[in-house]
């Protein structure tokens, strides 16, 4: 049987190239099931390549179930090779409105995504990621055969135990727990601080999976208003005597998905009250280190028997380098890694590897500071370009990933959004974020996101649209 030339292309290998060119040829049909396919000797003559390369190849199409080999007959197109396939799982998952949106957030289906909470792949260091992973695949104790310690790299825990000591918590390695993200340690620690029917406070407007993973727990969920000035504290402090809520679930800095910020009075008065009810304090902070080194957290202020402090990497430092992980109690620490252990959720530690050496090294810190001056900047053209369409910017916090958006008068947030997702674009109405009726009135923006000239036009006709479709 007669293959098709193959034209290679640089700076990628060819033994990967001579795989996809022959799989492809399988997938269109072209080469038929139960075909034989050349010998090796006549595919080293027509691709210019070594045996080894060509066996590998083929091995490589073995293990995609594309071919088989039979013994001194040679290599066969597979008989049950894998048929295209359709895959229906977006049509079985929710079709809401708001699940939609959720989705259109993480997935590719659109081009542009000023409402997700990643930052764009050309802000990140890619270059110092793939050092690290090639520096930890040369370590020779990287233990490949062996699952790693239930709480974590303990390199990397020692070295999160000084980081954290700089922003005033004075802890052991022991109180810290590592997860594969930050919502894997709250799904871990709700099933050790809650239990169905117990109340819970979170911030309303708040990140909207916080709703889903309570949800999933039984908690009863009280949204506790957060504005310019900070959650309602006299409407907390008379929940807390009524409800008696097990914990709140809260950020102390850069607040998602307003970028509020508590001040150290608010901090106070907030640990002042929820020690007095009992009520534990689970801190989350994903983006708190975009406000500046060295600021006090909620658990420097209240101490882990106090406040659970749950925190990741993924958002500064890749999306894909999902780690994050937990402070606590020495007791609640244990309880973590004991959990973690009996449900398989052990990480990775090649990943926590790379992330180790990545702190110890500098990296993160350094693209820590390019980032937030990045977002400073990129907030200054945002901002002036919100204010001239008629928003307002009701919270004052210039630093941070978001902006939380009062949208012009007669705007319906899931009308603009449904809108901008016909236009490729994928936008977080605050329908998302919080429960009330005046979600529809907000929307988040992702500042790394927005700050494209082209995208701020096609919003901007799009909000003009709205506009003159309400005053219809």
């Amino acid at each position: 049987m007669m293959i098709p030339d193959l034209a290679f292309k640089p700076r990628e290998p060819k033994v990967v190239q001579i795989t996809d060119h022959l799989g492809q040829l399988i997938k269109e049909g072209a080469l038929p099931a139960g075909a034989r396919l050349p010998s090796i000797h006549a595919l080293m003559r027509q691709f210019g390549v070594s045996k080894f390369t060509v066996v590998d190849a083929l091995d490589r199409l073995k293990g995609q179930q594309l071919v088989q080999a039979s013994q001194g007959r040679g290599y066969f197109v597979s008989r049950h090779s894998p048929q295209p396939d359709s895959d229906c799982l977006g049509q079985l998952l929710p079709q809401d409105f708001l699940s939609v949106s959720r989705r259109a957030l993480i997935g590719e289906q659109v081009a542009s995504r000023p409402g997700c909470g990643f930052l764009p792949a050309d802000w990140l260091d890619d270059d110092s990621l793939r050092q690290a992973l090639r520096q930890v695949s040369r370590q020779p104790h990287l233990r490949l055969a062996e699952y790693g310690d239930a709480a974590g790299y303990r390199p990397l825990r020692e070295t999160l135990r000084a980081r954290l000591a700089g922003l005033g918590m004075s802890l052991g390695t022991s109180q810290i727990v590592t997860t594969a993200n930050t919502m894997q340690a709250l799904d871990l620690l709700l099933r050790l601080l809650v239990r169905p029917g117990d109340a819970v406070l979170v911030d309303d407007p708040c990140y909207f999976n916080f709703h889903g993973i309570l949800g999933l727990h039984g908690a009863r969920v009280f949204s506790l208003p957060r504005g310019p000035n900070g959650p309602d504290m006299a409407l907390l402090e008379r929940w807390l005597k009524e409800e008696q809520p097990r914990l709140y679930l809260t950020s102390g800095l850069l607040h998602n998905p307003t970028s509020q910020s508590l001040s150290a009075a608010q901090a106070f008065t907030l640990l002042q009250l929820l020690s007095r009810w009992n009520c534990h304090l689970i801190e989350d902070d994903l983006y708190g280190d975009l406000l500046g080194e060295g600021m006090p957290r909620l658990a420097s202020l209240g101490g882990s028997e106090r406040v659970t402090y749950v925190s990741g990497f993924s958002k500064l430092l890749s999306a894909n380098l999902r780690i994050g992980f937990v402070v606590a109690s020495p007791a609640l620490a244990a309880s973590l890694a004991g959990l973690k252990q009996v449900c398989g959720g052990v990480t990775a530690e090649i990943g926590e590897r790379v992330l180790t050496s990545l702190l110890r090294d500098g990296d993160y810190d350094r693209q820590v500071r390019r980032i937030r001056q990045r977002l400073y900047d990129a907030g200054e053209r945002v901002d002036g370009w919100l204010l001239g369409l008629g928003c307002r910017l009701e919270f004052n916090g210039r630093c941070g990933l978001f902006r939380w958006v009062r949208l012009p008068d007669g705007v319906d947030g899931e009308v603009l959004t449904q809108a901008a997702l016909a236009d490729g674009i994928a936008l977080a109405p605050g329908s998302l974020f919080t429960r009330g009726l005046q979600g529809r009135h907000y929307m988040r923006l992702n500042l790394a996101h927005t700050d494209h000239p082209e995208l701020m036009a096609r919003l901007g006709r799009l909000i003009a649209t709205c506009r003159e479709q309400a005053s219809a």
